[in-house]
């Protein structure tokens, strides 16, 4: 579906910002400490999106990182969070500190953050434990749009850049330009789901 948004940022509000693309201007729910780590309005941003659509209603959630936005979707996986509470615990934990809390089971932090009670709190870590880990700080890829490709299909950042690294080293040193990304792409993929 959609990946991330790029345009001039020409709202911010509480609990949203509108970015104009071209000739549309795109709502999109993000959560308050997502807004602020933006650039002020004028500026051009690229926001990860996540698109919530039911019978009745459709909604564009958007994030600074992919890793923001993959905490969203875990949060959406523990009983009783839907992507408004998502949003709303989000804005009021930063990444690092969430990722601290669920590592050290700190109840506290997590009741301290508004709207999330005990019992949720518990349940969050619970279920998430383990499944968001302190962001490991990878060397930059000569294919970060490779990179970029792979974990927006889902695929863990760590194991497709160990992945593309080792394919690229596999590879003819002859092949070049285009061909070699296709070839790493589709050999990463092969690798990356067996």
């Amino acid at each position: 579906m959609f990946n991330s948004v790029k345009g001039t940022i020409s709202q911010k509000l509480a609990g949203s910002i509108f970015i104009f693309t071209g000739a549309l201007e795109w709502e999109i729910s993000v959560p308050a400490t997502d807004i602020g780590a933006l650039p002020p309005i004028g500026d051009e941003a690229r926001i990860f999106t996540w698109l919530y659509h039911r019978e009745d209603q459709m909604k564009l959630y958007g994030f600074i990182s992919p890793a923001r936005r993959d905490t969203f979707l875990e949060l959406l996986k523990v009983d009783g969070i839907g992507p408004k509470a998502a949003l709303k615990i989000m804005g009021g934990i930063g990444q690092e500190e969430l990722e601290e809390a669920l590592e050290n089971e700190d109840l506290a932090r997590l009741e301290a953050v508004p709207g999330l009670g005990k019992k949720t709190a518990q349940k969050i870590i619970l279920a998430l434990k383990g499944k968001i880990v302190k962001a490991q700080v990878l060397p930059e890829s000569p294919y970060a749009d490779l990179l970029e490709a792979l974990t927006g299909m889902g695929y863990d950042r760590k194991a497709a850049a160990d992945v593309l690294a080792r394919v690229d080293r596999e590879l003819k040193p002859e092949l070049g330009g285009a061909e070699r990304e296709k070839l790493l792409f589709k050999q990463a993929i092969v690798y990356l789901s067996s």
